[in-house]
């Protein structure tokens, strides 16, 4: 599989990682949108929340407690937003399941 987050959870392209257990991966986007940018991906790959089954959703309940965890820990008590962009039109560039945590300033109140 040629899956650039794949190769991440492999060591085989480097990252700055965030948070790590058996099920998941976060690490810090290397285009940053926001000061505080992190990227919460699967260990398993699924493509993207249109992948997502009763079989494999309960990662995403993971993902999500982790995601109000390392927010305490990036100093985001102010709020921060989560996204998950979806195919081409949605401008998903890595074809994995994953979440951004952007936050760190306030946000364009704007979602498009």
């Amino acid at each position: 599989m040629d899956c650039l987050f794949c190769k991440i959870i492999a060591g085989e392209i480097p990252s700055t990682k965030v948070y790590e257990d058996d099920e998941i991966l976060a690490f810090r986007d290397i285009a940053p949108q926001a000061p505080a940018h992190i990227l919460v991906i699967p260990k398993e790959h699924i493509g993207g929340v249109d992948e997502l089954t009763e079989e494999n959703s309960f990662v995403v309940a993971h993902i999500f407690a982790k995601i109000a965890e390392i927010a305490r820990k990036e100093g985001l008590a102010d709020g921060y937003r989560v996204v998950s962009n979806v195919g081409e039109h949605g401008c998903q560039s890595v074809r994995h399941l994953h979440f951004h945590i952007l936050g760190g300033k306030q946000l364009n109140g704007s979602m498009v």
